[in-house]
């Protein structure tokens, strides 16, 4: 959806396209922790059906909705009041004006935003991501005619510009929760779950426990993003060719990652059903066909990014600078293409085990303990340029890709994540 407001804020004029990749950014961040924290529900509800207790789910499900409403005051609280940031990062005091505007009206999205993610973690973790496709395209589409009303002043509304952006995009994300909650509630597949049969208060166990299993995830997702993101702002005090060269280098595998990240999804749901199956066998076949699939399709990527990247920096400009640049670090691109994917599929191994804390440290070490002091010195010290800053993502990917699938080696061999598959009091709300 960035990529949509972006485009058309673009072509309304340069301002409001400033203030909505800047807000876009901050919007990021929380999409990002809410991602990982909702995420602690498919792996939840992958060994609940993987242990034959799906009648279960249910209840599980109804304390997912009340995790998502909380984490709905915190993505709205942080958007409202992100002007104080923007200021101390130096954004332009006319952009902080109308980035903030966007972010404000964006913030009424938050909890269609965070419904959507448990929405979601409850069909993935059902071995059912078609429905995640099918409303994630649908939000998309109804996105569009609603940037161009509310963005360019269209059926006699206002042109709001920036702010348009963000009304679009809160009825878009309105729009997409609601369409997906009715499918889900007229769907014969989860009739026998009784999702919405009845309502429960809070449990503050199962809350505790679900957040014990999504917090360290969101640390993780944002430990990751954060190092690509301060790359981004480092680079950006090169100059204009440093970060433009950048950003298509960056999107370019931001675009190819997801191939890897569609494994890793896949191999948390897998991991979780046999986990809740105690199925040792099971357990240890998705996670090792996962990082074997991984390294047939990151071999292929790096092999295209590595032998093409200077036709790809040229399907994005023809600025001859910003080619040679960007077709330099789309080489490095495929050079990390191997160790981001097994770092991908381990952690989502992992996350099908209930294993996130010691990732999260791993993650925390690999990219802030290593990536960004390697990527800063080389950048600033040995001035290498944005270079030095790739060299640094590739060693912060390369340490983490080879303690994540350590960890995941030592799980699986030692028998260890046996204890992180009994629910506790996950159980207890599952059986109310």
């Amino acid at each position: 959806m960035g990529a949509v407001d972006i485009a058309m804020a673009g072509h309304f004029n340069a301002h409001a396209l400033g203030a909505v990749a800047v807000g876009a950014n901050v919007w990021m961040l929380g999409v990002v922790a809410t991602v990982g924290v909702m995420m602690a529900l498919s792996p939840s509800v992958a060994q609940l059906d993987g242990a034959g207790r799906q009648a279960e789910v249910g209840a599980l499900f109804r304390q997912a909705l009340w995790l998502a409403a909380g984490m709905a005051l915190l993505v709205a609280w942080g958007a409202r009041h992100s002007a104080s940031l923007l200021a101390l990062l130096g954004v332009e005091p006319a952009l902080v004006v109308d980035a903030q505007a966007f972010l404000h009206a964006l913030s009424w999205g938050a909890p269609g935003l965070c419904g959507y993610f448990a929405l979601r973690g409850l069909c993935e973790g059902s071995s059912w991501a078609r429905p995640t496709m099918v409303f994630g395209l649908f939000g998309l589409a109804v996105l569009v005619p609603l940037d161009w009303i509310f963005i360019y002043g269209k059926f006699g509304m206002p042109a709001f510009g920036a702010e348009g952006a963000g009304i679009a995009n809160a009825i878009a994300l309105w729009l997409q929760f609601a369409a997906f909650g009715i499918y889900l509630l007229r769907s014969r597949r989860f009739a026998p779950l009784r999702l919405f049969t009845r309502w429960d208060g809070p449990d503050w166990r199962a809350l505790r426990e679900l957040l014990w299993i999504g917090v360290p995830m969101a640390v993780t997702f944002l430990m990751e993003a954060g190092l690509f993101i301060v790359s981004g702002l480092l680079i950006s005090r090169m100059g204009v060719v440093a970060i433009d060269g950048h950003q298509v280098a960056i999107n370019v595998s931001s675009l190819v990652f997801m191939v890897p990240l569609g494994l890793a999804l896949a191999v948390t749901v897998r991991t979780g059903f046999a986990a809740g199956r105690s199925d040792v066998h099971g357990v240890r076949w998705a996670a090792g066909t996962g990082v074997a699939l991984t390294l047939v399709t990151q071999t292929v990527s790096a092999s295209l990014l590595l032998s093409l990247a200077g036709p790809i920096a040229r399907l994005y400009t023809d600025v001859a600078p910003v080619v040679a640049l960007a077709a330099q670090l789309l080489l490095f691109a495929g050079a990390f293409q191997i160790v981001d994917g097994i770092q991908a599929v381990s952690n989502g191994a992992l996350r099908g085990l209930k294993d996130t804390r010691v990732p999260m440290l791993i993650t925390a070490f690999a990219y802030w303990g290593v990536g960004m002091p390697v990527g800063a010195w080389l950048a600033f010290v040995r001035c290498q340029g944005p270079a030095g800053m790739w060299v640094g993502m590739i060693a912060g990917l390369s340490v983490a890709a080879l303690l994540l699938f350590s960890r995941l080696w030592v799980q699986l061999r030692s028998g260890g994540w046996r204890r992180f598959a009994a629910a506790g009091g996950l159980d207890r709300i599952a059986r109310r």
